[in-house]
């Protein structure tokens, strides 16, 4: 294989960051979303989207976060 030792060369310098991410109190954790580029993906936003805009819940729920939220500065 052409490129066995850039592999070995890569794997290593990905296991030693790892082993130090570790070391660190960290740990891996894989995550699935919704992959975006996908077709129809757009369109099932906005159908979602519409569902929720005359919603009371909605609309309590995306008031109480404006009013938790803190955007001082942002302008």
């Amino acid at each position: 294989m052409p490129n066995e030792h850039h592999s070995d060369s890569t794997r290593q310098r990905v296991k030693r960051h790892r082993d130090a991410l570790r070391e660190a109190g960290f740990r891996p954790v894989q995550i699935w979303v919704p992959d975006t580029r996908r077709e129809g993906f757009a369109e099932e936003c906005r159908k979602q989207s519409a569902r929720l805009k005359s919603d009371p819940a909605e609309t309590d729920t995306l008031d109480w976060i404006e009013h938790l939220s803190d955007d001082e500065g942002w302008s």
